[in-house]
C-alpha cells in the first residue's frame, strides 16, 4: 500500500481521486491548494503525488520546483493531472521537468489507475 497525496484546487476532483485511489488499496489524502499540499508532504510523507498545475495560490509548477529542490522530497514521484491538454505542455512536463507521468482532464478511472500502477512499479513501490 502506497501513500498518495492529491494536490488539486477542485474539491470534486479531489473526492473523485480519493475514491479511485482508495479502491486500489492505497492510502490517499487531498490538499485543496499548493500551500496545503506542501505542508501535508511534511506530515503525511507520501510515496507519490498527483499534482494539478493550475491552482490559485501556488501553482503546480512552483510546488513541483519546491519538491525537487528539497533533499527530503526530491525522490517522490509526481504525476501531473491537468486540464492543460496541449501536446507542448505534456512534452515540457515529461521531457524537461521530468515528471513521472502526465494525465489530462477529464480522465477515466482506468487511465489514473494505470498511471499510478506504472509509476509505482517503475519506482518499485508496489
Amino acid at each position: 500500500m502506497a501513500r498518495i497525496l492529491c494536490i488539486e484546487d477542485d474539491g470534486a476532483m479531489v473526492n473523485l481521486v480519493e475514491i479511485i485511489v482508495s479502491k486500489m488499496g492505497h492510502e490517499v489524502k487531498g490538499a485543496q491548494n499548493g500551500r496545503e499540499g506542501l505542508a501535508l508532504v511534511k506530515s503525511f510523507r507520501p510515496d507519490m503525488i498527483l499534482l494539478d498545475l493550475m491552482m490559485p495560490d501556488i501553482d503546480g509548477w512552483e510546488v513541483y520546483q519546491q519538491l525537487k529542490a528539497n533533499e527530503e522530497t526530491q525522490h517522490i514521484p509526481v504525476i501531473v493531472v491537468s486540464a492543460r491538454a496541449h501536446q507542448t505542455d505534456k512534452l515540457i512536463a515529461l521531457r524537461l521537468a521530468h515528471v513521472d507521468d502526465y494525465i489530462t482532464k477529464p480522465f477515466t478511472p482506468e487511465k489514473l489507475r494505470d498511471s499510478i500502477k506504472n509509476v509505482l512499479a517503475e519506482r518499485s513501490l508496489l
